[in-house]
């Protein structure tokens, strides 16, 4: 669990001007692959309390145009499994009666 200082921040909040509107932004996080491909990911909590991770993806795609789609449907394929996978990790467990 994330304690939030007195100042409202999380222990991950970069504490700056991408804080704002109620929502606090950590530092981002980067995944370079020089020349081939780049992810950057940042921790959000909204005002309402709510936490994602959001993700940006670059990826270099191959100069034809049947390997690009190629590329792409595969690109597609693995992110809806991470996406499903976060999600189903995310879900609240029911509670057991006691």
């Amino acid at each position: 669990m994330n304690r939030r200082p007195r100042d409202g921040h999380t222990e991950w909040c970069g504490k700056d001007h991408r804080c704002g509107l109620g929502e606090h932004r950590s530092d981002e996080i980067v995944v370079d692959v020089a020349g081939r491909s780049r992810a950057v990911l940042v921790r959000v909590r909204t005002a309402a309390g709510r936490e994602h991770a959001e993700v940006r993806v670059r990826v270099a795609l191959a100069p034809s145009e049947l390997a690009a789609r190629r590329q792409l449907v595969g690109l597609l394929g693995d992110l809806r499994h991470a996406v499903t996978r976060a999600a189903i990790t995310a879900r609240p467990r029911p509670r057991r009666a006691g």
